[in-house]
């Protein structure tokens, strides 16, 4: 089952999340082939990265909170909130939005 992870930043945490950033990835790596989608949320501006938005496919809840303890921003307490929802996807995802990177 799919679960995503609504995850938003302490305030005047960006040196934080830039510092960890590289390990983050290679942690998200691990699962790249059950990631529905994954990114970070940003201010409306688009200039500054506020939290992250990650759709994971996991056996269980457990086993989906148990990957979000060891997540890195995790561990350094980067998350101000977090919550974790099952989520069914009903519609095919549209290609041709830009990527970044």
């Amino acid at each position: 089952m799919i679960f995503v992870f609504h995850l938003l930043d302490k305030p005047d945490s960006q040196a934080l999340r830039q510092r960890l950033r590289p390990e983050h990835k290679a942690y998200l790596g691990a699962v790249v082939d059950r990631i529905a989608f994954a990114g970070p949320l940003l201010t409306d501006d688009g200039a500054d990265m506020i939290g992250s938005l990650l759709a994971i496919d996991f056996d269980s809840r457990e086993a989906a909170v148990e990957w979000l303890a060891a997540e890195p921003f995790t561990r350094a307490g980067l998350y101000a909130s977090v919550m974790i929802n099952a989520f069914q996807n009903l519609w095919p995802q549209k290609t041709g939005f830009p990527a970044a990177g």
